[in-house]
């Protein structure tokens, strides 16, 4: 497995306080600004360190960068209720984020997986973003297949057993990651997520309906690129469903090499050359408010 979960960057942990949600983040700022902020949202299961290997890059290019872990992953406490992690809560959450975040410049928005899902839904509640990246993300619930099955076989356990034994079902399937350090960082940021959180996600992962159409006429209304990415070897949402998302929404697509559902960690080169120059565009067509500023 590789290890860019933990990939040094100068990144500093920060508390994010919004909507009355408390998000733990790894905020980068760049020393010359171009007046913009990457917001990246990981996926189920996943936390902020799924972006480590993205911050310092980013940030070397202008940008600030605020990776978050959603209410309830990992070190952001969240709320009691399961349908308080369906995608349309948490995507109001970050829309009041991305609109603190807007007045001071232009934000670009990221999701991953679930997180894209969360992603779409803040854009449908009004998240002001400059641009929008769908990142090895589906256009509804997760379909058939393997990442579903071990999701279907997991939630009763959850539910009735708790989640550390849950953790050593997966430990085994999966095996123990390596170096010690990654190993160390998965178990914690999975033991210390909230079970009801994990639990609310899973029922979003299975139950969220095709919204593709509603967000197209959003992006095409509020004038916002999209980008839709995905690994060449993404085994949760198949690549043909992406493309044709991506088709729907009238969005730019992406095919990432060497990489299945998490390029962020798998190839994070590549992914860098993807979203550096596409956001670049972005930044700088007339109407985003970066127009005119240098890098």
């Amino acid at each position: 497995m590789t290890a860019s979960q933990i990939t040094p960057h100068g990144a500093s942990r920060v508390q994010v306080t919004v909507a009355g949600a408390d998000l733990a983040a790894l905020r980068a700022q760049p020393a010359e600004p171009v007046g913009a902020v990457a917001v990246l949202l990981p996926g189920y299961t996943g936390s902020k360190e799924d972006f480590a290997a993205l911050m310092d890059p980013m940030c070397r290019a202008g940008l600030s960068v605020l990776a978050l872990d959603l209410p309830g992953q990992y070190e952001s406490p969240g709320p009691d209720c399961e349908q308080d992690y369906y995608p349309d809560p948490l995507g109001r959450t970050i829309a009041a984020l991305v609109a603190e975040l807007a007045a001071g410049g232009d934000v670009l928005l990221l999701g991953h997986s679930y997180g894209g899902l969360v992603a779409r839904a803040a854009v449908l509640a009004g998240a002001p973003v400059t641009g929008l990246v769908l990142l090895d993300s589906g256009p509804s619930g997760l379909p058939p297949g393997p990442r579903r099955e071990l999701l279907d076989a997991t939630e009763p356990v959850m539910r009735f057993q708790g989640i550390e034994t849950v953790f050593r079902l997966l430990e085994a399937r999966n095996g123990t990651a390596e170096p010690p350090e990654l190993a160390a960082l998965l178990r914690a940021r999975f033991l210390g997520s909230s079970s009801v959180g994990l639990l609310g996600m899973a029922t979003g992962l299975r139950t969220e309906p095709d919204r593709v159409t509603e967000l197209a006429t959003a992006l095409r209304t509020r004038a916002i690129p999209c980008l839709v990415a995905f690994g060449e070897s993404d085994d949760a949402w198949p690549v043909p469903v992406q493309r044709d998302m991506a088709a729907r929404l009238g969005a730019q697509v992406a095919m990432i090499h060497d990489a299945a559902h998490s390029p962020a960690i798998e190839n994070p080169q590549a992914l860098l050359d993807l979203l550096l120059p596409t956001w670049k565009t972005w930044l700088f067509r007339p109407t985003s408010r970066t127009r005119g500023r240098r890098r």
